[in-house]
């Protein structure tokens, strides 16, 4: 059956850690291939992704959720919170509050809600507050869940264990790389019951590292990734501040998506070539 599947959200949705330059934001992820398998399943399947990275729910609900609802969807995704969860001063009570809102609002839309809980991500044990805060988050989202079987899709993404093996991982430890979204596409497919041509191939061993090299990995982490990302927070600003959604509005998968892509840079390079032109 045809419909339209819109994921909103932010950097888990948007596909942040499955890089690919040939398509918008530089990136793919799990939401465009299981759009992607939609669109085997049916040729006639339409997608819109306005997921942006580092935005919170506030921003979420405030940019993303009414242009969602208005496409009309049959399929939505909602993913959100996890970077207010990461801010040094957070009222809980005040966001899993304004979460249910969204929620709530999604659900009586009509449309088929995906939500999820978030992966109990190893952490170093500065981070150890942060994680106690996702216990308490899923814990909220699993409620929510039951509270409304009949709208909401429960992808209780904390359960699979398959993630704490860190070549899941994208190498800031926070979002998931090209595997970790593929395995991610292939359990909401399945969830949802819609057959596809999507395959996850076992790692071999680990690779084995002796307590140097381990701490040698965990301090140029935290030089690389921990302190950048708090000293952006410090200084109110985002990876996402110069990014637009990568799908605003909705595109048959079937059509191919870096093609649509190109010509969508194509299109801007015309018009900016115009502007050129045209400016005194």
């Amino acid at each position: 059956m045809a419909g339209l599947f819109v994921a909103i959200g932010d950097s888990f949705t948007e596909g942040v850690g499955d890089w690919d330059p040939r398509l918008p934001n530089g990136v793919r992820g799990w939401a465009d291939r299981v759009a992607k398998q939609l669109s085997k399943a049916d040729p006639t399947w339409r997608y819109a992704n306005l997921a942006i990275r580092s935005r919170r729910l506030g921003h979420i609900v405030e940019e993303q959720i009414e242009p969602a609802l208005a496409m009309n969807p049959d399929i939505i995704s909602f993913y959100a919170g996890g970077n207010d969860i990461l801010e040094l001063r957070k009222d809980m009570g005040r966001l899993l509050d304004d979460y249910t809102r969204a929620v709530e609002r999604l659900a009586e839309s009509g449309a088929r809600v995906l939500l999820f809980t978030g992966f109990d991500v190893p952490l170093h044990p500065l981070l150890e507050p942060f994680k106690r805060r996702n216990w308490t988050f899923n814990e909220h989202v699993r409620r929510l869940a039951r509270e409304h079987p009949e709208t909401i899709e429960l992808v209780d993404y904390w359960t699979w264990e398959v993630y704490y093996d860190r070549r899941m991982w994208d190498t800031d430890k926070l979002h998931m790389n090209r595997a970790g979204h593929r395995y991610m596409a292939i359990q909401i497919l399945n969830q949802l019951g819609i057959r596809h041509q999507l395959e996850f191939e076992p790692f071999g061993p680990r690779e084995r590292l002796g307590p140097v090299q381990l701490a040698s990995r965990e301090v140029e982490w935290v030089r690389q990734w921990v302190l950048p990302m708090f000293g952006r927070r410090m200084r109110g600003v985002t990876l996402g501040d110069t990014l637009e959604p990568r799908w605003p509005a909705p595109i048959r998968p079937a059509d191919g998506m870096k093609k649509l892509y190109r010509k969508r840079v194509r299109k801007a390079v015309r018009a900016a070539g115009r502007h050129t032109m045209n400016a005194p």
